[in-house]
């Protein structure tokens, strides 16, 4: 079974799990989510990663693509861009701004105790591809000194506070709209692995 299949699955982005957490994200971020279509949104957005080979990878970076194609069959084009631009690095490259959905999705991964998200990303296989990429990935960004000595730890829980710090910073910064010029863009071998970073 892929990683991607075993993320959405049973990994951190589990479809009976993962939604809520984005729920709760966007009701601290932006009020309850009444609006039907955001709630389906929260459990589409994630299903592309089913048969990828990798999460972080240019394969994996294409998961927006499913929940985006799903959501504009039943919506509309809006819809569509909505989810595929809930990835900022999706919505950087192709050079749009990213979605409400995105701050919501950053916000998720932060209320998901350590407790929880570590046996399943050890389960489904991505922490160590999370850890691997997630120093070099943000080189160029906006880390802190202090972040990046965290994600460098090879102790999961270290690692794991250090990208949560970051990743609630950059929420802070960015839940109104605000253009994101945190991010970074990669380059990738064909395996699907980063190779560097670049505006």
């Amino acid at each position: 079974m892929k990683v991607g299949t075993k993320s959405v699955l049973f990994g951190v982005h589990c479809i009976l799990i993962h939604p809520f957490f984005v729920a709760w994200g966007w009701w601290k971020l932006f009020g309850f989510p009444s609006n039907p279509r955001i709630w389906v949104s929260f459990f589409v957005h994630d299903v592309g990663y089913l048969g990828k080979n990798n999460m972080e990878g240019r394969e994996g970076q294409e998961h927006v693509l499913l929940g985006g194609s799903i959501m504009g069959a039943l919506f509309g084009r809006e819809w569509r861009d909505f989810v595929m631009c809930h990835s900022r690095h999706w919505a950087r490259r192709a050079g749009k701004r990213f979605s409400k959905l995105c701050p919501a999705d950053k916000l998720a991964f932060v209320l998901t105790p350590a407790w929880l998200y570590l046996p399943m990303a050890r389960l489904s296989g991505e922490l160590y591809e999370y850890m691997r990429v997630s120093s070099t990935r943000q080189l160029g960004s906006r880390v802190s000194d202090f972040e990046l000595s965290l994600l460098t730890s090879p102790d999961p829980r270290v690692w794991l506070e250090g990208l949560k710090l970051y990743t609630r910073r950059w929420v802070e910064q960015h839940r109104g709209g605000v253009f994101d010029e945190w991010t970074v863009l990669h380059s990738h071998r064909p395996d699907g692995a980063a190779l560097e970073s670049g505006r």
